[in-house]
């Protein structure tokens, strides 16, 4: 989602309460602390599945800094109940994911932490809960986490903020609470990176026939000067001219390195006809003379990072394969073969998408195994998280030699029927160690 702030639109309301944040500040500053690792007097905790929350909390922990405290960020991955226990002021930006549950990072502390019951009546905190409205369990895990917290003894500094779908207001809101605990309005500009203008160099239709929506290969370059970084597994954000104010995010497909970004696009379209508004202008309506409002948004917890020299086990269905292909091409380039692709979709003869390019992959020993599931294709639906299954020993002998998973797709379905058939393959406990270890990783939507 956007994050778009404006700082200024806050900037009445801050200086008339900079006084009273001065003195929330002072008592703050004078209270017991007990600083964790000697390193912080505030711990600015993000459980975040996109780096939305991430972004936050880096940003947060600036404010706080800005008003002369001393504040670190840190993934609620690497918040044990020992590090809790010691800290005396937390504010926590929690991510919900998919229909309410936490995003995979804080998936052991959800699990372990939160199961138990730790006197935390030392810990004045406050949570920044992100979510998006349209599902059932809105704000799910932030709302959970409040209220373990605060049943547990802590303290709220302020009532937690809810932000739908990034929502500026609610996020100026934060700020504003954040203004007054650091005692200044010289805040830290939050504002994120200016969408730049593109333009379409190519785009083709790749399933042509399919049962499914119309699926496009879609290239882009920059209307004007060079071409920006990015690394495998980052993101894309879409400014439709019908919807400005909601951007879409499309998981890249390619390198820097070929000289454009390539996004695999799904047209969508409504009960009553209308395309949708990111998919249709894409697809449909933007010619190569159109300037196309986008801006790249990294995705740490997406990209290689680490397992970058491991062998890589890329699971995926229908447009997620963009993610997955973008990691294939880097490894390609690196010449690192060491890659096994299991990828879904309806019918092999008009769904296999990038079939000639992974074929030749595969065939000149850069791709060790491709395995394509189609579901239509039987007698009886089959997919992805089928033939994990199936190949539960080799999926075991190439996890003992070191290797990562990465999913991308729908979550809906295939990852959650992935992550049940990785979890009876290797065990739970290997499989929240996999996560914990950073070699479990997906970007599902």
């Amino acid at each position: 989602m956007m994050l778009t702030i404006d700082p200024a639109r806050w900037g009445g309301a801050i200086a008339l309460l900079a006084a009273w944040g001065g003195l929330c500040a002072a008592m703050l500053r004078s209270a017991p602390s007990a600083a964790v690792d000697g390193a912080a007097d505030w711990l600015v905790v993000y459980a975040s599945q996109t780096g939305n929350a991430e972004y936050l909390a880096r940003q947060t922990a600036a404010t706080l800094s800005t008003g002369g405290l001393s504040a670190r960020a840190l993934s609620i991955a690497d918040l044990d109940a020992a590090t809790l226990a010691m800290a005396t002021r937390a504010l926590f930006i929690a991510s919900t994911y998919g229909e309410g549950d936490s995003p995979d990072d804080a998936a052991r502390f959800a699990e372990v932490t939160m199961a138990a019951a730790p006197d935390l009546s030392q810990l004045h905190y406050a949570v920044l809960a992100l979510g998006d409205s349209s599902y059932t369990h809105y704000c799910g895990f932030g709302r959970a986490l409040d209220a373990w917290l605060g049943a547990h003894g802590a303290t709220p500094l302020f009532a937690r903020i809810d932000v739908d779908r990034g929502d500026a207001e609610a996020i100026g809101g934060w700020q504003h609470q954040l203004s007054h605990l650091a005692g200044t309005s010289d805040l830290p500009d939050w504002e994120a990176p200016a969408y730049g203008q593109w333009r379409i160099l190519e785009r083709s239709l790749i399933n042509a026939g399919s049962a499914g929506a119309p699926l496009y290969r879609i290239a882009l370059i920059p209307a004007k000067g060079a071409l920006p970084a990015w690394e495998a597994g980052d993101l894309v954000q879409v400014c439709a001219p019908g919807d400005p104010g909601l951007p879409r995010e499309y998981s890249i497909a390619s390198v820097p390195a070929e000289g454009r970004i390539e996004l695999l696009v799904r047209l969508q379209t409504h009960a009553d006809g209308s395309t949708g508004a990111a998919s249709g202008w894409l697809c449909l309506e933007a010619t190569g003379c159109d300037a196309i409002a986008l801006r790249i948004r990294p995705h740490a917890r997406f990209r290689l990072g680490d397992n970058a020299a491991r062998p890589l086990i890329l699971v995926g269905n229908g447009t997620g394969l963009a993610g997955l292909r973008a990691h294939l091409k880097a490894r390609v380039d690196a010449g690192t073969g060491d890659n096994w692709l299991i990828f879904g979709e309806r019918n092999a003869a008009v769904d296999f998408l990038c079939r000639d390019e992974l074929e030749r992959w595969r065939d000149g020993g850069l791709l060790s195994r491709l395995d394509a599931v189609f579901s239509r294709d039987g007698p009886e639906a089959r997919y992805v998280q089928h033939l994990l299954a199936e190949q539960a020993d080799e999926l075991r002998a190439w996890i003992a030699r070191g290797a990562a998973v990465y999913v991308c797709g729908s979550l809906q379905g295939m990852a959650t029927g992935v992550h049940e058939a990785l979890a009876s393959a290797l065990g739970t406990a290997a499989l929240d160690e996999l996560t914990a270890q950073g070699r479990y990783r997906r970007d599902v939507y």
